[in-house]
């Protein structure tokens, strides 16, 4: 079905349609045109070529304009609030605000905002909490270009976007509950701060990639501890082992 892209203010356009082999219908017996809504999509990720490879294959698709990008957390929530969107691809680790706080902030203030997560980490770490907290979908980098454009059709209608590899890790959750499973209690949030940890990271180092201070990661670390019954940053990372968090 052929369709033009909006206008440089967001206005829509209108389009003809007739099938193929019937003559094109001229003057007042012309059918009424016939509106055609694109789906409005922002990038929020740090990496200028990861913005300009997706706004450069997402505006090809039918149906589908890039109307905005960010490069932070922060950028990403006054994105959502100064443009008309409808879908907006999330990166989670960006400097300043992280994504996953701008998720948080995002639901709050922009309910109508489809957020379709687009991270580096894999499925079994974030899709879960991130999916429970309000996104509407989770998918790595590394999955095909022609399924973010699924995705991005999936939940601007208003559904959720849930890959077979998600789908597998909520069954799981729900058919076979791990007694173990004390992570499945932590904010995003704070799963950000223990994963770190338990891939060696100091408190310091934890707290100049997530830009936060050291107190609140130290006061993390010590909500960390009482939650997974943990003694040391060594404890934290044979938790992650054992339930597969790490890579």
């Amino acid at each position: 079905m052929p369709s033009w892209p909006t206008g440089p203010g967001g206005e829509q356009k209108a389009v003809k349609q007739h099938r193929f082999g019937e003559p094109e219908h001229t003057g007042a017996s012309a059918p009424a045109p016939i509106i055609v809504r694109q789906v409005r999509v922002g990038i929020a990720d740090d990496h200028p070529i990861t913005r300009t490879a997706l706004r450069c294959y997402l505006d090809e698709q039918d149906g589908i304009r890039v109307v905005a990008e960010a490069c932070s957390g922060r950028e990403a929530i006054d994105l959502v609030r100064t443009h008309a969107l409808d879908v907006l691809l999330l990166d989670l680790d960006m400097p300043g605000q992280s994504g996953i706080d701008a998720l948080t902030m995002i639901r709050a203030k922009a309910e109508h905002v489809a957020v379709l997560i687009l991270s580096g980490y894999p499925e079994h770490q974030y899709a879960v909490p991130l999916i429970r907290n309000g996104a509407s979908g989770y998918l790595n980098k590394s999955c095909e270009p022609a399924e973010i454009v699924s995705a991005i059709r999936r939940v601007s209608q208003g559904g959720r976007y849930i890959t077979p590899a998600v789908a597998e890790l909520l069954a799981m959750q729900v058919i076979t509950p791990s007694p173990g499973g004390l992570h499945e209690q932590l904010s995003a949030r704070e799963l950000q701060v223990f994963l770190k940890l338990a891939q060696g990271c100091s408190a310091g180092q934890v707290a100049a990639e997530l830009s936060l201070s050291a107190k609140t990661v130290s006061t993390y670390r010590a909500r960390l501890m009482r939650k997974l019954e943990a003694r040391s940053n060594s404890d934290l990372t044979y938790y992650a082992l054992k339930h597969r968090l790490l890579d």
